[in-house]
């Protein structure tokens, strides 16, 4: 079992409101299917951010603070799933039978928690020969009202179930670095994170281009550490979907490099 997300800077542009980068997606959709005849075995959860298509509404409205405006949510809601029907298109354009579960539909939070999350429906679709596809989305909280919940966190819920081995987050870039390598060339790439250097890479996590309500790299990082931890056996790999073939290799269980190896 593994699972795969494309990240919402790689398959839009998200500096530019609900701006998709559709030939990306299409390339991503093709390694996926290469991927999957290659190991006719192989059990795969898709994920992908909203990027410049949910943040942007979320942000505007401050969906992920708890909600004062419903309409607000509606929209930021909307503005994903928009995304996610592109993604679905491309996908099913070639041939990889993909199914969309929209985590707001049963999805409930306290505190910005995700807590309740269907499962089962998805377990069938796997049992069935699909590819579930998951998003980044809006969900009713009991505390705050709303909040926002990053596809890393759908991911976390679903590990407890269905237990993949690997997860793979597909970015912009080669994994995590130093400092921002769009914005500094002395940026330089670190190639594994464990619970022993954590502490040390932790300050150079925090940055990200564009807009971005679900804690950006930082929170994705300690997300996969948390679910290692909570799961031995589980490992993470941070790869640039921008570089032809990489997202192909990780499902077929390969490290490409350069990325980076999250691990407990």
């Amino acid at each position: 079992m593994v699972f795969c997300k494309l990240g919402g800077s790689l398959i839009t542009d998200k500096t530019r409101e609900a701006t998709p980068r559709p030939e990306v997606i299409s390339r991503l959709a093709r390694e996926v299917r290469e991927a999957l005849e290659a190991r006719p075995a192989l059990r795969l959860v898709l994920g992908h951010g909203s990027g410049s298509f949910g943040h942007f509404a979320a942000q505007r409205y401050q969906v992920h603070r708890g909600c004062a405006d419903w309409r607000g949510y509606a929209e930021t809601g909307a503005a994903a799933a928009r995304l996610n029907r592109l993604v679905v298109d491309a996908f099913l354009a070639e041939g990889v039978p993909v199914v969309a579960f929209q985590p707001s539909a049963s999805a409930r939070c306290v505190g910005g928690e995700l807590v309740e999350l269907a499962v089962r429906p998805l377990e069938g679709a796997l049992a069935r020969g699909l590819v579930p596809v998951v998003y980044g989305d809006v969900a009713l909280d009991d505390q705050q009202g709303s909040a926002i919940i990053s596809t890393e966190r759908v991911f976390g819920y679903l590990a407890g179930f269905l237990r993949p081995g690997r997860i793979v987050l597909a970015g912009e870039v080669d994994g995590v670095f130093t400092a921002d390598p769009l914005r500094d060339p002395a940026a330089r790439l670190i190639p594994e994170i464990a619970r022993h250097n954590i502490e040390e890479v932790r300050a150079a996590l925090a940055g990200s281009r564009g807009v971005d309500v679900t804690g950006g790299m930082l929170s994705k990082v300690l997300d996969m550490l948390a679910l290692a931890r909570e799961w031995p056996g589980l490992e993470a790999l941070l790869v640039s979907g921008l570089r032809p073939g990489w997202v192909r290799e990780a499902l077929a269980g390969n490290r490409p490099a350069p990325s980076t190896w999250l691990h407990e």
